[in-house]
């Protein structure tokens, strides 16, 4: 299947917006996310193109997350899992399997990429340690 035939950029602003209403109403990462995130209206759009650039190859984004999250303090790898299971909780909900596969893919990708990121920046003397061993 080509990317541009996986799914709709409706369907992504589903995904991202359904996604980011559960971050948000949650009792661990919503704080965290609440804290960081000023302006929800600009960062889920920035969302809708960060997914819409991975999942169909639109191009939209641009930017650097790795930095943003690496400065966050206090992050644990069961963070990393939750925002994950939150994560698959939403995909579940999508009539569009193609594309629930395909973003459960990246977003495994996603979380291991930057909780590495995350230890190496803020221990960087210690071995990373994998999601499923934290």
């Amino acid at each position: 299947m080509d990317r541009s035939e996986l799914c709709t950029e409706e369907e992504i602003s589903t995904l991202v917006y359904g996604f980011y209403d559960r971050v948000r109403a949650d009792a661990m990462l919503g704080p965290v996310f609440n804290q960081h995130i000023s302006d929800w209206d600009t960062h889920l759009k920035i969302m809708v193109r960060f997914w819409s650039s991975l999942l169909i190859g639109a191009g939209t984004y641009n930017g650097t997350p790795m930095p943003k999250h690496v400065a966050l303090p206090d992050l644990n790898g069961n963070m990393f899992k939750h925002w994950l299971a939150l994560f698959h909780d939403t995909t579940e909900e999508l009539p569009n399997r193609a594309l629930a596969e395909r973003a459960e893919e990246y977003a495994q990708r996603i979380a291991r990429s930057l909780w590495y990121g995350y230890q190496m920046n803020n221990e960087p003397n210690r071995i990373p340690s994998e999601l499923g061993n934290v």
